[in-house]
């Protein structure tokens, strides 16, 4: 056959192998060996990075080392892995102070290929080596530990100690540390300044001219905390009881075994004090106190209870409500709770102000009819009329803010709502406020039952032409809620069960009712 026949045949050849789909050249992998790091005594990080897989996948890579140049898989070798890109492998067992030659590999099919050579020279020293010892002695704010230095890695140990932290899972000797001498073998350390109910990462260190080393990282919790809580603020129920409560806002990392509200006459009650037990856990509780003195002060405080101890909550106080309470004319009244008020179950019959200052007593109709200041009057101009229905007064004397005893005031219209509300609406009010029978209501005294002995009486009024009207039929009374040019009264009838509501001025006379501040 002619030369140039075989060429072509050879070109052919080769055409068909590089186009023909399915056949494909498999050659050998490449790649390239990383610059090796990390050198100790006896370990150090090397690499490589595949560039070709040469068509063929990569079965296995990592790097081999020896003593001789020019190493291969049979001398030690790591395993890093398969296929092309960049790998990391650790070289171990080495000698100290030894050079070294390493060459990074790759195997597919085709064979096993090698890196460029690196050459490097283990240390004569490294850093110690240690243990991290169990924590001990756990309280909310300090613990204990420690190490032990196995090998100071041919060099003195210059310090040692543990370092820790509640926000690094592997802490080191830039957070908080102890120093605990120096050399080798067991040292305590007392770690301080902690956080109660908090989680921390804890190691021993130890450090030569060589480096730092550490031992292993242990976690551990400080003990809880006390609870958080708070007081509501406590209340009257009646004379010898009172409400109250509070809400626990953190168990501090412990269960809540006990709560409720303490109470003293002192500021600052305990848990030897009188006291509720209102469930556990955290939370909004409600606390009811019972066999308090009348018209006494209290002082109560949540409480909170778990295994580091008791809290307890803001100092607040109340007041039980009075059986009686007398004017600054030394007249005495009997007091009802309604609801959550607490009223006077007569109409006011002072002739002072609570400073001591004289009401002036009116009973000239043109005189009461021209009044700008204070002014009262006993209905008819008759006192035998102030022992069952009080004073008539104008609204000059409400408007002083002054009527009732200190600590009471002159029911406002809010007052009268609630009250009208508590009791079932205006419809029915009335004829639940009114004395029962005809002793003082003329018939038909409609509806009236008393039932929350407010003993409302028709004490009638006087108009604005200082006339009297309409006792046995009617009760009037004043709130302290202006509305312009007028003010806002309530007023009860003979023939009628419902609570009225209405205006008029200044100058009528009607009667007072305090209500409790």
């Amino acid at each position: 056959m002619k030369k140039g026949n075989e060429f072509n045949i050879f070109l052919t050849i080769c055409f068909l192998t590089l186009f023909i789909p399915g056949c494909v050249i498999v050659r050998p992998p490449k790649l390239t060996t990383a610059l090796v790091t990390e050198i100790g005594p006896s370990g150090a990080t090397g690499g490589g990075f595949v560039t070709s897989d040469g068509n063929s996948d990569i079965l296995v890579r990592g790097v081999c080392w020896s003593t001789k140049k020019s190493p291969d898989v049979k001398d030690p070798r790591t395993t890093d892995g398969y296929g092309e890109g960049v790998f990391t492998s650790n070289i171990t067992d080495l000698k100290s102070n030894t050079l070294y030659y390493v060459r990074a590999y790759a195997v597919n099919s085709e064979g096993t290929s090698y890196g460029n050579q690196v050459t490097f020279t283990t240390s004569l020293y490294s850093g110690p080596e240690l243990t991290t010892t169990s924590i001990t002695g756990i309280t909310q704010t300090s613990a204990i530990s420690g190490g032990n230095i196995t090998s100071d890695g041919g060099v003195p140990v210059t310090a040692r100690g543990v370092c820790w932290s509640s926000t690094k899972t592997i802490p080191d000797i830039t957070d908080s540390k102890t120093t605990n001498g120096s050399g080798t073998g067991v040292f305590t350390s007392n770690i301080t300044g902690l956080t109660g109910n908090t989680t921390y990462y804890v190691r021993a260190y130890a450090t030569n001219s060589q480096g730092t080393g550490y031992g292993a990282v242990l976690q551990f919790k400080t003990s809880p905390l006390l609870p958080s809580v708070t007081t509501t603020q406590p209340a009257s129920t009646s004379t010898t009881t009172g409400t109250g409560g509070g809400t626990v806002t953190s168990d501090g990392g412990a269960t809540v075994t006990a709560r409720g509200v303490c109470w003293s006459t002192s500021a600052n009650p305990t848990v030897t004090n009188s006291h509720t037990t209102n469930g556990t856990g955290t939370g909004t509780f409600t606390s009811n106190m019972a066999s308090l003195a009348v018209n006494t002060t209290y002082h109560v405080r949540a409480y909170a209870t778990n295994s580091a101890g008791t809290a307890y909550g803001n100092d607040l106080t109340f007041t039980t409500d009075p059986l009686t309470v007398s004017d600054n004319d030394g007249n005495t009244y009997n007091v009802i709770r309604i609801g959550t008020q607490v009223w006077m179950k007569e109409n006011m019959k002072t002739t002072k102000l609570n400073d001591g200052t004289a009401i002036a007593l009116t009973e000239s109709s043109s005189a009461w009819s021209s009044l700008t200041t204070t002014g009262y009057c006993w209905y008819g101009n008759n006192a035998s009329n102030k022992a069952a229905y009080g004073a008539l007064y104008n609204w000059y004397s409400v408007n002083t803010g002054k009527l009732c005893p200190a600590g009471w005031h002159v029911a406002t219209d809010n007052d009268w709502l609630t009250l009208k509300d508590y009791l079932g609406g205006e419809l029915v009010a009335g004829g639940k406020l009114k004395e029962t029978g005809t002793s003082h209501w003329s018939s038909p005294n409609t509806g009236a039952t008393d039932e929350y002995n407010f003993t409302a009486l028709p004490g009638g009024w006087r108009t604005d032409a200082g006339t009297f009207q309409n006792i046995n039929g009617f009760g009037y009374w004043w709130t302290s809620t202006s509305i312009s040019p007028n003010v806002w009264y309530r007023h009860i009838q003979n023939d009628s069960e419902k609570l009225f509501r209405a205006t008029n001025n200044e100058n009528y006379g009607m009667s007072v009712r305090c209500v409790k501040d």
